[in-house]
């Protein structure tokens, strides 16, 4: 069973996923700030891969990613970083990123370095799904990943079904169709979460894109497994305070 699996098999409901950018706020921040998130309370981390050209992600992160390339974070880097972390980690760490420099690295090494490391997931937003079943996804399973897609409320409920029997881990449901970051009407969000319920999915789903703080997570968390914060925290490394008292500060105000 994979970490993703087990985590979701103890806890069904309030599963907090929180995104952080390797190489932010400083080159060697990523192991601390993972550790931090393990300490108080994060029950997996998405650990953001920088890149130049980040199409879901809003403002708060899309900087953070210029501030972590600035400092030097590359795949190669970040995998050096991440070569003993299972000494320390013991939750589920996922990896959020784009195509273009995860082919640059080789597509079948990444995935093979990332195993190796004891990453347990991936996210890639523009992994198209004919490409995921007929190039990619062979390689992802070949090396034990988990895959998680991607959906929204105007995807229809035939391709939600789709990704949803191509997707391990979980499903990501996206609150509304902007980047991350941007306010949100969460009762519109709360008909679509209540609609995916219907579907009886067999992935679990956590919601992301405008949970930052306890009242929107406890509001998503009422219709889905749980939720995934990404900007909220990335302001709260933003702060100037040290990285163990920003993180817990932050996840005591959503826990």
């Amino acid at each position: 069973m994979s970490r993703i699996e087990e985590l979701f098999n103890k806890k069904n409901k309030g599963v907090l996923n929180v995104y952080c950018t390797a190489g932010f706020p400083k080159l060697d921040s990523t192991i601390t700030v993972m550790k931090a998130l393990q300490k108080n309370g994060a029950d997996l981390i998405e650990l953001g891969m920088p890149y130049s050209d980040p199409l879901a992600d809003g403002e708060v992160i899309q900087n953070s990613g210029s501030v972590a390339l600035g400092n030097g974070m590359t795949i190669e880097t970040l995998f050096m970083q991440l070569e003993n972390c299972r000494k320390d980690i013991q939750i589920p760490i996922i990896l959020m990123g784009y195509m273009n420099p995860v082919l640059q690295y080789g597509f079948e090494k990444f995935c093979a370095d990332a195993a190796r490391l004891g990453i347990d997931g991936l996210i890639l937003p523009d992994l198209p799904q004919h490409e995921f079943e007929s190039e990619y996804g062979s390689i992802i399973q070949k090396y034990g990943l988990d895959f998680i897609f991607l959906i929204t409320p105007e995807t229809s409920e035939e391709r939600i079904k789709k990704l949803d029997a191509l997707s391990s881990g979980f499903l990501y449901a996206v609150s509304s169709s902007s980047t991350t970051g941007n306010e949100k009407d969460f009762s519109l969000v709360e008909n679509y979460l209540q609609r995916l319920q219907n579907l009886s999915l067999k992935n679990p789903i956590l919601v992301g894109f405008g949970v930052k703080d306890r009242i929107t997570f406890q509001s998503v968390c009422k219709n889905a497994n749980g939720a995934i914060i990404g900007s909220a925290y990335i302001k709260a490394l933003n702060n100037g305070e040290d990285i163990e008292t920003a993180t817990s500060k932050f996840l005591q105000s959503v826990l």
